[in-house]
């Protein structure tokens, strides 16, 4: 009988994570039950990922597993094809280590080397247990293709940070680790150096921060480690801190490397990713360098087709895609049906790797500033056609490729990480104009959507933009979306001097039209701070100055706060004409959201005894905000809607409105009043 023949490397220390890609690859290591070989599995199964995701580990570890199981009473034979080395291992050097491993050397190796090929597939033909072959780190199927055993009894494990997508083998893709795994992998890496180490559990924070900008990639967790057990004596948080100051952190992780790993290899980042990037063909080099300078972690197709230069989706789609073989890019893809949008994604380690490549080179980088601006403009172009659609009424010019409000939508959307980011290069002189104008053609959507933390980001970004350039105008629509979007999230002070320096600008500028609604959305911060009669006085401003430079969209805009603003002040009446008002302007330009919005301010106005109204008034409000699909405001209506059935002692009907207010404000992105709702319907039970 053959004696079991072992190359197998040891198990790696401190291996975590991985339990699901486990899960998937031991089955396929895994003896056939009751020794049916048609119920056996793929023959070749493949680990594939960037450099230093751990492809190597996770094959070592399962092989130990396995082994600790008696899979492979045969042996586990491990080969470093060293795929990605100036100089790889060949099929041809390989066979001659297998065949060592096998007991054929010397005097029994024979000379040519298809003999040699003879001989190695005989002994595993002849060999009745089980083997398992790994062939790690394959930059080519050339590599292994003739190492492959000519039976179906063995099983064959690959790595390579390729995706052999042109053959019938299993693929394991892997990426980042989640980063509970990643702060559970360097602080068993400490403790297996010092068990007294109390770093990780004293500054969870700063580890946690670390794994973070070690972007969750094994081998950068490894380095990083490393260095920390070097620097016994220092913190976490000044490697943090090291790290955060560096443009590129592979540089420090890179200088601060203590050696090599446990397989003998050298534990170092840029080098990895230099050779995985010398390895692409020019155009898909090309590419991986823009991507890098796109604003964004994740960047569509579309906007990828922009940024290049590439004419057609489907030419980037094809680019994209030879690309994402290689583990540099990544495609995510999010929504469904219609909405389903395809994002691509870099390793932040990619990113930085990438960008350095740029920024060491006068050519790259005047390449890649066209680029951006590129990106930019195809930004704003269609930013702003989508801003068109959604203020658009009956009469307008219709705005171009958007047909609709959901289509608009379903592009902000999917493109809202790229749009927001791009706003923020209006700190460049070179893109200010472009990024300010895309800044106020997001400030609906994001209002609409209520992302109010994007709002504040971009509009503080487009702000101090104008004001450095002296952009008066711009600098005042900068601070009038600013203060809407802190007056949406309860800082009312700040909205108020926001507001208040939009109506200075406008006042200086001479811009009546900005000036009156600078004065109703001051009057609206006025009123969310409960000062009332100041919130009536610069609502009555807006409303007049309005009504001379024959606004009346903004007329109505203005009839309508007003209408609240008396309510709170108990001026009933003359609440209820103020809403009436402006439901009778809204009519007049055609706009349905405003008049619905003007309905349900309208039956909250009418008198406690008039429920009938009331109900009748918010049931016309709610039936244009779901065809606006606006379930913030179809929130608000149904509360309304409830609190009339409860003046009519109508207790089924009001909790059957407040559970659906409940579901309207989830969908709205509106947890509080999804559960003061849910809680209002408990409390009519």
């Amino acid at each position: 009988m053959p004696v079991a023949s072992s190359t197998l490397p040891p198990r790696p220390l401190g291996f975590t994570g991985r339990s699901a890609e486990l899960d998937r690859l031991l089955p396929r290591l895994a003896p056939a039950p009751n020794g049916d070989t048609a119920a056996l599995p793929l023959l070749i199964s493949a680990v594939t990922g960037m450099g230093g995701i751990g492809k190597t580990a996770l094959a070592v570890e399962a092989a130990h597993q396995a082994r600790a199981k008696g899979w492979f009473p045969g042996g586990t034979l491990f080969v470093d094809l060293r795929g990605y080395d100036d100089n790889p291992v060949t099929a041809d050097q390989a066979v001659l280590a297998l065949l060592d491993a096998l007991g054929v050397r010397d005097a029994d190796l024979p000379e040519r080397t298809e003999r040699q090929y003879d001989a190695y597939r005989t002994l595993l033909t002849a060999r009745h247990e089980r083997m398992l072959l790994i062939l790690d780190n394959a930059s080519d199927p050339s590599q292994y293709l003739p190492l492959l055993p000519g039976t179906d009894q063995h099983r064959v494990l690959i790595t390579s940070r390729d995706s052999p997508n042109a053959l019938p083998i299993r693929i394991i893709d892997l990426e980042a680790l989640v980063p509970d795994e990643s702060v559970a992998l360097v602080t068993c890496a400490l403790h297996d150096a010092d068990e007294r180490d109390e770093r990780p559990s004293r500054e969870l924070d700063s580890l946690r921060e670390l794994t973070a900008l070690c972007g969750h990639l094994p081998l950068a967790l490894q380095i990083a480690a490393a260095m920390l057990r070097q620097r016994r004596h220092r913190s976490i948080s000044s490697l943090v801190a090291e790290i955060k100051e560096a443009e590129d952190p592979t540089i420090v992780l890179d200088n601060g490397s203590p050696g090599t790993d446990l397989y003998g290899r050298s534990l170092v980042l840029r080098p990895v990713l230099e050779t995985s990037y010398r390895r692409l063909p020019p155009a898909q080099a090309r590419l991986l360098r823009l991507l890098s300078l796109a604003p964004g972690s994740e960047t569509t197709t579309e906007a990828v087709t922009a940024l290049a230069d590439l004419g057609t989706e489907a030419a980037s789609l094809s680019l994209l895609e030879n690309l994402a073989a290689t583990h540099l890019v990544a495609p995510v893809q999010s929504g469904e049906g219609s909405a389903s949008v395809l994002r691509w994604q870099l390793h932040d380690l990619v990113r930085a790797f990438a960008v350095s490549v740029v920024a060491r080179d006068q050519g790259l980088r005047k390449e890649g500033e066209t680029a951006r601006e590129r990106v930019l403009t195809f930004y704003y172009r269609w930013a702003d056609a989508a801003d068109d659609r959604l203020r658009w009424l009956p009469g307008a010019v219709e705005p171009e490729r958007f047909t609709g409000r959901k289509e608009a939508l379903e592009w902000l959307d999917g493109e809202r990480a790229g749009l927001v980011a791009a706003v923020l290069w209006a700190r460049e002189e070179r893109f200010t104009d472009t990024a300010v104008r895309l800044a106020g053609c997001l400030a609906q959507y994001l209002d609409w959507r209520r992302y109010f933390d994007d709002l504040i980001t971009t509009m503080r970004a487009a702000r101090e933009a104008t004001h450095r350039a002296g952009n008066v105008l711009g600098e005042s629509m900068a601070w009038n979306n600013l203060g809407i979007a802190l007056r949406k999230v309860g800082r009312r002070d700040e909205a108020i001097d926001a507001h208040t320096c939009d109506r200075d600008l406008c006042q200086a500028a001479k811009d009546r039209p900005g000036e009156a609604d600078a004065w109703n959305n001051l009057g609206n911060a006025f009123l969310e701070a409960d000062r009332v009669e100041e919130a009536i006085n610069a609502l009555t401003r807006a409303r007049d100055l309005h009504q001379v430079t024959g606004n009346r969209q903004g007329e109505a805009d203005a009839w309508n706060n007003l209408g609240s603003a008396l309510k709170k002040a108990d001026r009933t009446e003359e609440a209820i004409k103020g809403h009436t008002r402006a439901r009778d302007l809204y009519r007049v330009t055609q706009d349905r959201h405003g008049e619905a919005v003007a309905w349900n301010n309208l039956g909250c106005a009418l008198p406690n005894e008039e429920w009938e109204e009331a109900i009748e008034a918010c049931s016309r409000a709610l039936e244009i905000f779901q065809e606006f699909e606006d379930w913030y405001e179809t929130g608000q209506t149904l509360h309304n809607l409830a609190l009339a059935h409860e003046e009519a002692a109508r207790t089924a009907e009001a909790r059957a409105h407040h559970l659906r207010a409940a579901d309207a404000f989830t969908r709205a992105n509106a947890p509080d009043q999804a559960a003061q709702s849910r809680a209002d319907a408990e409390n009519l039970e």
